[in-house]
């Protein structure tokens, strides 16, 4: 599957501290191999029909619109819910 950033999602790898980046590069490429992605879980309320997967206290929320899956957004869990 090709997985692609949105705009946003983007900005926010560009922002992340370099520690987190390597981890959230990982999380990237197991993306690639959807639906056989193990720790991803479907989102409720204003995300539904969205899918969160962590790295620590680091989400990656992402879209699958087949043959694509759209990561959104890469923010600490503190901060990705409340927009």
């Amino acid at each position: 599957m090709v997985v692609l950033l949105a705009p946003d999602a983007r900005q926010d790898f560009d922002r992340l501290p370099v520690t987190i980046r390597a981890r959230v590069l990982k999380i990237l490429e197991r993306l690639g191999q959807w639906p056989e992605v193990s720790g991803a879980k479907a989102l409720s309320g204003d995300w539904a029909g969205h899918y969160r997967i962590r790295t620590g206290d680091w989400r990656v929320i992402f879209r699958v619109i087949t043959p694509s899956l759209i990561v959104v957004r890469i923010r600490h869990r503190s901060q990705v819910y409340g927009e």
